[in-house]
């Protein structure tokens, strides 16, 4: 068999998420603003699964710091562009993906050409202060531009996700069967009335799939109980001692396979909490010609639900592997595999509907995506994230914060360190000076310059405490001050991988809209190797 150099180049993450994912992918252009050494090992992480195409926006000078900390710069590139250095070294690793680079001051593009940055697909600022960091994220969410925000100070690492909005069809979840054991559909139901279980030789016995024993003894257990499933731990053991007593022998595997799935007849077939909010939306209400195709393949399986599919999903189709001979596997398997068709078929003519009422050809929306969305109904999500402008200014998390900080376990105390640095850097042009750093205990050997350095983040800490209105300090905040003022505003280049693995992975789930991402904030302590997320 022929398989063709990207299948064998990208084989082990097209199994990860299929050539759909690989396509969005393979379209996408992301912008990394500073080619800092986190910065370059997120677009490491990047460029080797094969993205589109990125652009390094960076006017500094290759230093010797840089040559020290990132793997992609060493001596023989200081003094030459950052953007540039980077740039052609990291174009080196995958030759399908472009690179480009602006040998530009990222704040001063900010403030003078914002609107260059509303050509990507993903934004990574790295090393931005606050102001210009609130302009960029403004302008990136109304235009629908998720930007990913990354710090790394020391021995701790900073994410924070701005997205107005992001929906997922295929979350991987381990297992999507939906075996309708509890209200068979008709052909379900006619298949498993007709195998006699008493006629069958030993053999054709040890080789009835599961799911038909299952349906056989739920039809006589609710014929018994009034149409009601099995529900207490009572009825529950009574109903497995049922089918264990129509074992003819230890040896039925196909009859220890229903003892062990009997947990899936017990349980009702409905609509969940979660997908019933995601229908209840206002998005989902309201489709207008600027609706996604997420909302209208959601509005177009709820109207399924409250018609054809008679307060059900579409049936997703898979049938798990299980002891049974071929033909009647088989047979099982095209039972489901045509209901799944046919409710897609009811959910592809509701979208073509809403389609048509909203002015849109009914090629707008594709019929694989229909496919995905009906197998994958079950388990999509809605993820609305918070602004910057929130976070920052208008809806700050106080009395989380505040609650929070008093764990003296709690990473919380380093979001709070990093916004601090920030507003020190904005007023000082520089992070506080490692040189200048004391330990409490040895005291006698600080300089006035080193006391002086420390509370001057203090100050700043306070002011934003203040802001926040905490007036519960706790003392454990000094000890991370000491540590902070002790990394310099430097990087790690452990660090720097760590963090480019994860902003990678989760870079990846935007862009492919694949997997559950998450919201908004994480912190890793590489002191403690402990990481928290947060919705800040």
């Amino acid at each position: 068999m022929n398989i063709d150099k990207k299948t064998q180049k990208y084989d082990r993450q097209l199994r990860l998420w299929q050539a759909s994912g690989q396509a969005a992918l393979e379209n996408s252009k992301v912008c990394l603003i500073n080619g800092t050494a986190t910065g370059c090992e997120i677009l490491k992480d990047l460029v080797l699964p094969g993205i589109g195409s990125f652009t390094v926006v960076d006017k500094k000078e290759v230093d010797g710091a840089d040559a020290g900390t990132s793997f992609f710069l060493d001596e023989n590139r200081i003094g030459t562009n950052r953007a540039q250095a980077v740039t052609e070294l990291l174009q080196e690793l995958n030759e399908d993906v472009k690179g480009f680079y602006l040998a530009e001051d990222p704040i001063s593009l900010i403030e003078n050409r914002l609107d260059y940055f509303l050509q990507f697909t993903v934004v990574i600022a790295t090393d931005i202060p606050e102001k210009p960091l609130l302009k960029l994220s403004e302008a990136l969410w109304n235009a629908n531009i998720p930007l990913f925000i990354v710090r790394t100070i020391g021995f701790i690492g900073y994410l924070r996700v701005v997205y107005p909005e992001h929906t997922v069809v295929e979350t991987h979840p381990d297992s999507i069967i939906d075996l309708r054991l509890d209200v068979p559909f008709s052909a379900l139901e006619q298949y498993a009335k007709t195998s006699d279980f008493d006629s069958m030789d030993n053999m054709d016995h040890g080789h009835i799939p599961y799911v038909v024993i299952l349906l056989k003894y739920l039809d006589q257990w609710k014929k018994d109980h009034n149409g009601q499933l099995p529900s207490t731990s009572a009825e529950k053991k009574q109903f497995k001692q049922l089918i264990e007593g129509c074992r003819r022998n230890a040896d039925e595997e196909n009859f220890a396979e229903a003892l062990a799935n009997a947990w899936r007849a017990f349980t009702a077939t409905k609509v969940s909490h979660q997908v019933q909010e995601i229908f209840n939306d206002p998005a989902c209400e309201t489709i207008n010609a600027n609706s996604s195709s997420f909302w209208i393949l959601a509005r177009a399986v709820r109207d399924f639900v409250a018609n054809e599919g008679q307060g059900l999903l579409p049936l997703a189709g898979s049938v798990p592997d299980m002891k049974a001979d071929t033909s009647r596997y088989v047979s099982l398997q095209t039972i489901y595999r045509q209901k799944a068709k046919a409710d897609i078929a009811i959910v592809r003519s509701h979208v073509n509907k809403i389609l048509n009422s909203i002015g849109r050809s009914s090629d707008f929306i594709h019929d694989d995506e229909v496919d995905s969305f009906c197998k994958h109904a079950a388990f999509i999500q809605v993820i609305r994230y918070r602004s910057l402008k929130e976070e920052y200014i208008s809806d700050p998390k106080k009395a989380d914060i505040d609650r929070w900080l008093q764990d003296p376990q709690d990473n919380i105390v380093h979001y709070i360190l990093i916004r601090a640095i920030d507003r020190f850097y904005e007023a000082n042009n520089r992070y506080p000076d490692a040189a200048t750093f004391f330990i409490e205990g040895d005291s006698e050997e600080a300089t006035e310059e080193s006391k002086s350095e420390f509370e001057l983040l203090k100050t700043y800490v306070n002011i934003l405490l203040s802001e926040w209105q905490i007036t519960n300090i706790p003392d454990h905040l000094d000890d991370y001050i000491h540590e902070i003022c002790r990394a310099g505003g430097s990087e790690l280049a452990n660090m720097a991988a760590l963090l480019g693995g994860l902003v990678s992975q989760e870079i990846i789930k935007h862009i492919t809209r694949q997997y559950i991402p998450l919201n908004n904030t994480s912190i890793f302590d590489g002191v403690k190797s402990t990481s928290s997320t947060y919705i800040l």
